[in-house]
Formats: structure tokens, sequence, C-alpha cells
């Protein structure tokens, strides 16, 4: 068993910041290198379509095992982000123009892979009057043309500089899981995530409730950057009562020395404990893990989420 090659410093921009030791990370976060056919396969989709995905662009310590099964997220308007997040390995600067052809190369990879879920993500684009809304819902379409018994899962930016109206463009579009994450407790935000604002990512996952309540909602936040269990726990409360569906928790781990350093590597029993507190406020879906991420096992953890409300509504008369 071996690390994954932590990504080193790709992007210049970032080598003014102070280096923070990297820990040795334990066992229980220690995964195999990536390979075999599968790899080979998705990868080469991948680059015949000239498309970006987060597994390589984050360093996701997942992609061996996602990508030997066929699963790769799509990161599209481009691999160049307008937020400077501490946590994110992905480069900060000024994007290039949006690619009109990207939503039907992205359709058809997730057609040729095959998939039955994808998830499909972006960079902060701040440069764009609506923040790349329109975009996004192109893309929607295109797979439900191209794949239409794929199931769609976006992850978006917070859409901060736009008018609300925009996210509207995104929900009408009706992706089956729409999910924003919030990343981490609010009183880390100045320093892990200093362009963003706490309630207007609750807002945002609200609105899609309040717009479309047949679409799930999801959100995500990473444990290890100096947070405390209540504080995690208010978060929890905080989601479900903007009604949030599916909560994901998984350990930070820092990319390279110049990003935020790890304050501590949460224990496996730890995030069974928050799991066990999330189903008890109400989540229909918890992954809590140290290596979960937003779309590691995205398509399994959708059946049962949409099992869990099929099963709920009828408790509840809804059926």
């Amino acid at each position: 068993m071996a690390d994954t090659d932590i990504p080193k410093l790709r992007h210049p921009e970032k080598a003014h910041r102070a280096d923070n030791a990297q820990p040795k990370k334990p066992d229980w976060i220690r995964v195999k290198a990536p390979g075999g056919d599968g790899y080979a396969r998705t990868m080469d989709i991948i680059k015949s379509n000239q498309l970006v995905t987060v597994c390589q662009e984050a360093g996701c310590p997942n992609i061996g095992e996602c990508w030997n099964q066929g699963h790769a997220t799509m990161m599209i308007m481009g691999e160049t982000c307008t937020r400077g997040c501490t946590f994110c390995n992905v480069s900060t600067g000024k994007p290039d123009a949006l690619d009109v052809f990207e939503p039907g190369r992205v359709a058809d990879a997730v057609s040729r892979l095959g998939l039955n879920h994808v998830v499909i993500t972006s960079v902060d684009r701040d440069d764009l009057q609506d923040g790349g809304a329109e975009h996004f819902a192109q893309t929607i379409r295109a797979v439900r043309h191209k794949a239409p018994k794929t199931t769609i899962e976006i992850l978006t930016p917070d859409f901060l500089k736009c008018e609300e109206s925009a996210i509207d463009l995104v929900i009408d579009a009706r992706p089956d899981v729409f999910n924003h994450n919030l990343e981490t407790v609010p009183g880390l935000y100045p320093n892990v995530r200093p362009g963003a604002r706490y309630f207007h990512s609750l807002r945002l996952l609200q609105r899609v409730k309040e717009r479309d309540p047949s679409i799930f909602t999801k959100s995500g936040v990473m444990v290890g950057l100096g947070e405390d269990r209540q504080a995690v726990m208010q978060v929890m409360d905080d989601m479900r009562a903007a009604d949030i569906d599916f909560l994901t928790i998984g350990q930070y781990l820092q990319p390279t020395p110049k990003h935020h350093a790890v304050d501590r590597f949460v224990t496996p029993d730890e995030f069974s404990g928050y799991q066990r507190a999330a189903y008890g406020k109400g989540f229909l879906m918890v992954s809590a893990t140290p290596l979960t991420r937003s779309s590691y096992h995205a398509g399994d953890d959708f059946a049962r989420m949409r099992e869990a409300r099929t099963k709920k509504l009828r408790f509840t008369g809804g059926l």
C-alpha cells in the first residue's frame, strides 16, 4: 500500500504563501496508486474529449478506484478559478473564455463511459455575469440528450456575485442532485474560503428546494482544518434548516506546503459518530469517512437516497 502522489505546486500564484508542514498520513487514509485497464480507458476518453476533471485538478486520493470503474467527475468552464481558497489545488487567475462546444464533449464522454450517474462540477467564474449558470444548464441538457438514462449531479460554485435569478437557470435545467459544498465551519471561512459567504451558500441550497422540491440537495464539509465538534454539529443543524438532503464529511488533505495546514487527522470512530449524529438530525443520506469526497460513490449513494425518500414519503403518507 502506498500513498497516491501528492501534486507538486503547479501554480506560481501560490508561491508567496508561507510553507506549512505536511504531517505523515495515518494508515486509515492510505490508498493504492492509480492504474489498471479501467483507469487507462477513462484517461483516454477524458483526453480524447479534451476535458478537465476535478479528480486530477484537486489531486483526489480516490482517483485510482473511481477511474478503474469508469467514474470521473467532469470539471467544466476551464481549469483556472477566480477564487483563492487556501485548501484547493486548482489554479487561481484569469480564466479563458467559455468553450461553447464543451457541453457536447461532456455529454459524449458520459455516453462513452456508460455512466449511470455523473457528477459535473466547475471552477468559480466570478468574471461571468451569470457565474456560468447558463453553461451549467447547457451541459445538463446536452447530457440529457446524449445519455437520457444517466442521472445528473451537479456540484456548483456559489454564484455569489450574480443576481439570484442566475441560479434559476441551473435549477430549471432540472439536475437530479444539486450539490454545493459549504466546505468548512463558518468561523474558518476568513482563512479557508475567504471569497465566499457561509449564509449565502446555505441560502443557495435553500432556494433550490423552494423552487423545485423534487431535486435532491447535497452539501459537504472537510474536517481536520481546525474546527471543533460543536461547530460541525451546528453546520448540520443549519443544513437541515435549509432542507438539505445529503451530507458528506471527509478528511482535509493538504495538497502542498503552500496550502492550509492539516490541524489533525480525524479518526474513523469520530467519523462514525458524525454519521450517526447526522442521521439523527434527519438527513436522508450521509457519507462520513476519512476518504469521503463529494463525488466518491455518488451514484450508489444517490440510489440509496432516492430509496430513503420513497420510504419516508410512504411512512408520512406522501405516496
